[in-house]
């Protein structure tokens, strides 16, 4: 989640790297829920390589067990594993790696007037993430 100050506004990212390539799949959302979310599954699995599972690693959010994901999940069962991290433990999920730099490569020591400008900053760099990319493929090995 991204703030600026003096305001609660916020953005809510979603997002995974395909750890052989350093592609990255970030959608911006208004909000964090279990629709939202299952937008973002269906949204990975059209970037799922043929014959392969895609398995998504998350932390225990209360939206990620939602009952209303048991039909999509069900029906993707074949393409889609959902594999839950311990309690405590982000920083095991590769994908915090990745916010980690996005806010010192983006947002560390810069004031941001708006909203939209610490969007615009930070939408940039996740632009050039979404094509492979080295920097990312290295960051979030898991080797």
């Amino acid at each position: 989640m991204l703030r600026m100050a003096p305001t609660r506004k916020s953005v809510a990212l979603f997002g995974a790297v395909h750890l052989r390539d350093g592609q990255l799949v970030t959608p911006l959302e208004k909000t964090f829920n279990a629709i939202t979310f299952q937008e973002f599954l269906a949204r990975l699995l059209l970037h799922r390589h043929r014959g392969r599972k895609t398995v998504v690693i998350l932390d225990n959010a209360k939206y990620h067990h939602a009952k209303v994901l048991r039909p999509f999940l069900e029906s993707h069962r074949d393409q889609l594993a959902l594999e839950f991290l311990p309690s405590y433990s982000p920083e095991l999920n590769p994908i915090e790696r990745v916010w980690k730099l996005t806010r010192k490569l983006c947002t560390h020591n810069t004031y941001f007037e708006t909203l939209e400008h610490l969007i615009e900053a930070v939408t940039r760099q996740l632009s050039f993430w979404a094509t492979p990319n080295e920097t990312l493929r290295r960051l979030c090995c898991v080797s």
